[in-house]
């Protein structure tokens, strides 16, 4: 991939919940490979909305949706779903971990549903307990938690074991849905710093939707969500 390879293009975007204010009419915004993005809104400006179009959930009403190639707009849901699960990575607000699996199970997960994600980590790891290792020291995680279950967790561990679960098998592209809104500060700034190097030793393109703006500065490129007129 040259360095200027567009990785997420969204081309005259609408999209209006059913008997609401359109949240997007004629929404344009290109992202770069390798670019860290922080993505700004307040509450109720769509920003969950964005990132359930940019995974190919919902459906645009109206434009185009480009990832990583793919033209999300003529894809069916299951070829979407398996372009994500294949090809993204997702850190959610609630980190969506399954309170019953341990920390390895949990950061294993997407190369036991993938098989793409599965053969990069074992092309580059030789095997995937090796690459969830690798990610936990990469992300301060003490190895004696790896087969604790997730619930048993501090909220600040269990964020960074959904980061290890985004990143393993070197998706192109990882999302961040409000990551460290539970942290913080002091625990904010440090997973951030440990995400940001992260994506940047993986090569992978970072997304981030927050309505903090202390977080904005970790960021080389910010989109504004526009503001809707709930008026109209």
């Amino acid at each position: 991939m040259h360095p200027n390879h567009t990785v997420i293009e969204i081309k005259d975007l609408q999209f209006a919940w059913p008997q609401q204010t359109p949240l997007f009419d004629h929404f344009n915004f290109t992202i770069q490979v390798d670019q860290r993005t922080y993505i700004a809104g307040p509450s109720g400006s769509g920003k969950s909305t964005l990132l359930n179009l940019l995974a190919g959930v919902l459906d645009a009403s109206q434009g185009e949706i480009w990832v990583n190639g793919h033209a999300f707009h003529q894809l069916s849901g299951p070829q979407r779903d398996q372009i994500r699960g294949e090809e993204m990575g997702f850190i959610f607000q609630q980190f969506n971990l399954i309170p019953y699996l341990s920390t390895l199970e949990n950061i294993l997960l997407p190369l036991n549903l993938f098989p793409k994600r599965k053969a990069a980590a074992l092309k580059d790891f030789s095997s995937m307990k090796k690459a969830a290792m690798y990610l936990m020291t990469r992300l301060s995680l003490p190895m004696s938690i790896v087969d604790q279950p997730s619930h048993q967790l501090s909220v600040g561990q269990q964020q960074r074991v959904a980061a290890a679960r985004a990143f393993i098998g070197s998706p192109q592209i990882v999302i961040a849905d409000e990551p460290s809104s539970a942290l913080d500060w002091e625990n904010q700034s440090q997973f951030m710093q440990l995400f940001l190097e992260l994506g940047q030793s993986q090569k992978t393109t970072l997304v981030m939707v927050s309505h903090d703006e202390r977080l904005a500065p970790f960021f080389n490129q910010r989109i504004d969500l526009p503001k809707r007129d709930v008026n109209q």
